[in-house]
């Protein structure tokens, strides 16, 4: 919400006496229904019930279930559980499938950079390795008896020959 003033299907608004005539039931029945837990409305700061279209919504269904199809007022409260569960399913099933797409976009931008790396790699016509460098700081040159071979093995045993370099002397350091 961005204002106080706006309303959504769960702002607790209706007194019960509202509700009641709304939901077409007695007051007395909302507060029993509210003692079995069948419909829970929010409270004022005086503690008086508000009901929100929602609930009165829910109401209604309660009445139709217990009129139209017979069901106990036990049988309505399990109906609505799962309705809440399979409303919190969906929902979390819609937000895994957002993650899911976002996740398969971002492999495919990493295939797509590994990709380009293997292309470059393959084209380099005199063997020479990739070396990554730090932006701004100059490319590292090959020393004399530097290795340029083509086979990773050989690069890999290169640079282990060279070893490490202490801190803060690393390419690119004055």
């Amino acid at each position: 919400m961005t204002s106080q003033f706006e309303l959504s299907d769960d702002t607790p608004v209706y007194v019960i006496s509202v509700a009641a005539q709304l939901s077409g039931m007695h007051p007395q029945t909302l507060r029993a229904y509210d003692r079995l837990g069948l419909v829970s409305p929010g409270r004022a700061a005086g503690r008086g019930r508000r009901y929100s279209l929602r609930d009165i919504l829910i109401l209604r269904e309660v009445q139709r279930l217990s009129q139209e199809e017979g069901i106990n007022l036990n049988g309505i409260k399990r109906i609505l559980e799962l309705e809440l569960a399979e409303r919190r399913s969906r929902m979390m099933v819609a937000e895994m499938h957002a993650e899911i797409n976002q996740l398969r976009a971002e492999l495919e931008s990493t295939r797509a950079v590994a990709a380009r790396l293997a292309n470059l790699v393959r084209s380099r016509a005199d063997g020479a390795a990739l070396v990554p460098v730090r932006p701004g700081s100059p490319a590292p040159q090959p020393g004399p008896g530097t290795n340029l071979s083509p086979d990773p093995g050989q690069a890999v045993a290169a640079a282990g020959e060279i070893g490490p370099q202490p801190a803060g002397r690393g390419a690119g350091s004055s």
